[in-house]
């Protein structure tokens, strides 16, 4: 579907076994990882988990702080500081990414690395601060590769699945769609609507 000079086709969003696929194949990964001690997976496992679950850019993914993280009992959201235009918005989710943060917070802790407000909440291993976009898309690429996703796939696949989800599980409300993802105008969101 062509909107300007913006394309989205079917292959730039995974289909719901595709995201099942990789989340459960980061999921076994990320427990095998635990039971031996090593960080990698665990982490690899919440980009993807974050990804899916709240449709972030992934450059809205790399500056997020502990401190975004809002995980009430009633409402769970994430703070994108700066959006697309420096704009900031709340994205809500629900369901089991919230029990994963907590388990993901948990687990930073155990490792020692900061959970204070201004502490990144992705941190690389070989720098000890942010990951960069570079790192987010190997992370994406290489967990794509094992469950065999075709090369064309990249880390703005999960966030135009989540648009995808989105739509269709809240009746095609563009409107809270369009909040979510923090497009500044209704027919951006309109693009996925027309797709489907």
């Amino acid at each position: 579907m062509r909107f300007k000079n913006w394309v989205l086709e079917p292959d730039k969003y995974l289909s719901k076994e595709q995201a099942g696929k990789l989340l459960e194949m980061a999921e076994c990964r990320a427990e095998s990882a635990k039971a031996e001690g090593k960080t990698t997976a665990v982490r690899d496992y919440f980009v993807i988990h974050l990804g899916l679950s709240t449709g972030l850019r992934v450059m809205e993914m790399t500056e997020l702080k502990c401190g975004d993280l809002f995980l009430n009992e009633r409402l769970c959201s994430v703070l994108v500081r700066r959006g697309k235009g420096g704009k900031k918005r709340l994205v809500y989710f629900t369901g089991p990414f919230r029990k994963h943060c907590k388990e993901y917070l948990k687990w930073k802790q155990q490792l020692g690395e900061s959970l204070e407000p201004d502490a990144p909440l992705i941190v690389s291993t070989n720098t000890g601060v942010h990951m960069t976009t570079r790192a987010l898309q190997n992370i994406f690429k290489r967990c794509a590769q094992r469950v065999g996703l075709l090369s064309h796939y990249s880390i703005h696949s999960l966030r135009h699945t989540y648009a995808c989800f989105l739509l269709k599980a809240s009746n095609w409300n563009l409107r809270l769609v369009q909040k979510q993802l923090g497009h500044s105008k209704i027919t951006t969101t309109q693009v996925y609507a027309d797709v489907m």
